[in-house]
């Protein structure tokens, strides 16, 4: 069996019925990945699955790290999964997948400046087809959420009486409460206006069959760099860099730990402790507060004469 047949044998079983709407669309990508990467001249999908060898999928991991860890080590997890369904069900022998060992990603500490966040945001209201992927990038900044539950937010969840609104997160279901900033919602009244007759605050702006979906979590960062070199913006930000922004400026306002979680959703103090580390802001305020409280640090002794 070739391995586009055994990709479609997959998506057609109970298992991949069974996953979320959002789930299925983020393995789909992935095997598209894996389908279109090319090895000893030609690609994956075209290959029998027991003419892929370990070596062979050492060569196709390898490929897939060139274009980022993150996007290496979840296609090399969906292509496994593929291969066991297969094995199971004997559709083929082995999974040459099975022993590749993933690489470990580097933990990112980019942040943006203030200025990078209202350069992105004046180039991407400023093109109504790009005004949508403005609105999701201000809403994970100044909220502090991750893009996939912003990309997702509905209408339902926005109260623009009270400015407020309700997030449940998508990684692990905590809950957050939180209120809308005057600047903020003078934008979503006014998208209320234009795009509120359908479920999602922030859909992509043309629909598909007369049907608004969200973006994709793997279109969305595409055309944000769109939006980064209009602006002029380094090419070392990413859009999913915000929210880590939105924490640190927290962390850099003196904010403690527990108010923190009450805004980004962490389960826990060690969750938030890589953004405390060691940043002059945050370690200014906590010398100057000491200060303020009178302990101050002894004046080094006069040498004697």
């Amino acid at each position: 069996m070739k391995l586009q047949k055994l990709v479609h044998d997959y998506t057609s079983s109970f298992d991949f019925k069974q996953l979320r709407d959002e789930t299925k669309s983020q393995y789909k990508y992935f095997l598209n990945v894996l389908l279109t990467t090319e090895v000893e001249g030609n690609p994956l999908c075209h290959f029998e699955c027991d003419k892929i060898t370990t070596r062979m999928a050492k060569t196709a991991y390898n490929e897939w790290c060139e274009r980022g860890i993150h996007l290496a080590n979840h296609t090399i997890s969906v292509t496994r999964i593929v291969f066991n369904h297969g094995v199971r069900e004997e559709l083929c022998l082995t999974n040459p997948f099975a022993i590749v060992r993933k690489r470990a990603a580097d933990k990112r500490k980019v942040v943006w400046g203030r200025e990078d966040v209202q350069k992105f945001l004046d180039v991407a209201y400023s093109d109504f087809r790009w005004r949508n992927v403005g609105l999701i990038a201000q809403m994970a900044y100044e909220w502090c959420q991750r893009l996939g539950d912003m990309r997702l937010l509905t209408w339902d969840r926005v109260n623009l009486v009270d400015q407020t609104v309700h997030i449940e997160q998508s990684k692990r279901r905590a809950e957050v409460f939180l209120p809308i900033s005057d600047e903020l919602h003078q934008m979503l009244v006014q998208q209320n206006e234009d795009f509120g007759f359908q479920e999602y605050v922030a859909p992509r702006p043309k629909p598909i069959r007369g049907v608004y979906t969200p973006y994709s979590l793997y279109k969305l960062p595409l055309y944000a760099r769109e939006i980064m070199d209009e602006a002029g913006l380094p090419k070392e930000l990413r859009l999913s860099d915000l929210r880590r922004t939105g924490t640190t400026e927290m962390v850099d306002a003196g904010v403690g730990i527990g108010q923190i979680m009450s805004v980004t959703g962490h389960a826990n103090a060690q969750s938030v402790t890589p953004y405390l580390k060691n940043t002059l802001t945050s370690a200014d305020y906590a010398l100057t507060q000491r200060k303020k409280h009178g302990i101050s640090t002894p004046s080094a002794a006069k040498e004697s004469d």
